[in-house]
């Protein structure tokens, strides 16, 4: 363990990127270190690296190649959860719900259905160690996507993501529709708007799989726990009937990136609406990242195979949606909060709700 943490230290030291991260559930740490300060994007969707994808699909997406990096992997054993209690910040609440009721009105006033709206939290903290608050992430949040993300021409991210936005295994495929937030309780009770909310999001995915001639199967939402939040989930899984290809990666991820979940219905205006009028830039918050065409590798068990020697090769990826993150920088860190209006929106428990999704991130920088 400390001879995996002091890697890290000493890449973020010399100021080389890097990527650490834990998929949910698992306790494999994985880490690749570059050796230059090069920043490599994806160009077609056939490269093989860890890919990190800002929200507007209109500009590039970063990737830490494997072939160019050096990999390796600690395994997890027993963590301190690092709890603390989190109060609300409610001194920003003015210019959210302005935006908030700028949203209703258009849903109301144009084709808008859905649009998701956010902000950027900033919070003073004296330990500025990116790797501590990783850390701490690790021992909290063991059903979500961890990572801890840095390029010193780019910035340093660091995030507990609980959504998937595709998994692959060859010609297979898993997504999931994933909206409506409150508090989580024992017994948890979804209102009318934000089942309509997670509605939204399964409806678009499903329309245009369709659409693609994409075949899946779609099941019955269920209430899912992240952290100390609860959400409404629906899983898709399918396949795609010929070997998938370049094309066809590239055509699901612009199919879900981003989806009703991080921007809104129709897609296309969302995104304007959210662009022309959210007050910051949302870079990667609301993108996407993770594992991209990793190539795997496991033993042919047939009798027949002399000596076991061969290897089946198969081909995966595991991406996830970029949500309950934040942007380190030398003394502060921003952390980025959001949730979906529809018409049916009160502004004001918007705004709690963004206040509830800021003590994800703001347990970990608190000592």
């Amino acid at each position: 363990m400390k001879d995996f943490f002091a890697k890290i230290t000493n890449q973020y030291a010399n100021e080389l990127p890097f990527v650490v991260y834990k998929k949910p559930n698992e306790e494999s740490v994985n880490a690749l270190f570059q050796s230059d300060v090069t920043i490599n994007y994806v160009k077609d969707y056939s490269e093989s690296g860890f890919v990190f994808a800002p929200f507007d699909s209109e500009e590039k997406t970063i990737i830490i190649p494997f072939n160019h990096s050096l990999k390796t992997t600690y395994t997890q054993k027993e963590t301190v959860e690092h709890n603390k209690d989190v109060q609300y910040n409610l001194s920003e609440s003015e210019e959210h719900l302005t935006l908030v009721k700028k949203g209703v009105s258009a849903i109301t006033q144009t084709s808008l259905k859905k649009v998701v709206l956010s902000r950027v939290e900033e919070v003073v903290t004296n330990n500025s160690c990116p790797i501590t608050f990783f850390k701490r992430a690790l021992a909290e949040y063991k059903n979500a996507f961890v990572y801890l993300w840095y390029h010193p021409k780019v910035g340093c991210w660091l995030g507990a993501t609980p959504e998937v936005l595709l998994k692959i295994r060859n010609n297979k495929f898993k997504t999931m529709s994933l909206a409506g937030t409150q508090v989580f309780t024992d017994a948890v009770v979804w209102e009318d708007k934000e089942q309509e909310e997670q509605q939204i999001v399964t409806d678009y995915i499903t329309e245009h799989l369709l659409s693609e001639n994409i075949q899946f199967h779609l099941g019955e939402p269920y209430t899912v726990k992240a952290g100390h939040l609860a959400h409404i989930r629906t899983d898709i899984e399918g396949r795609i009937n010929s070997d998938l290809g370049t094309n066809n990666l590239k055509r699901l991820i612009s199919v879900l990136h981003p989806t009703p979940a991080v921007c809104g219905l129709p897609k296309e205006e969302a995104k304007t609406f959210i662009l022309q009028n959210e007050l910051y830039n949302r870079t990667f918050y609301t993108g996407f990242l993770g594992e991209l065409n990793k190539i795997n590798q496991r033993k042919n068990n047939r009798r027949n195979t002399e000596n076991n020697a061969y290897r089946i090769s198969t081909t995966s990826s595991d991406l996830y949606v970029n949500l309950r993150c934040m942007e380190l920088k030398s003394n502060s860190v921003n952390i980025f909060v959001g949730g979906g209006i529809t018409a049916g929106s009160d502004p004001e428990k918007e705004f709690i709700e963004t206040c509830n999704k800021t003590k994800t991130m703001k347990k970990l920088i608190i000592s």
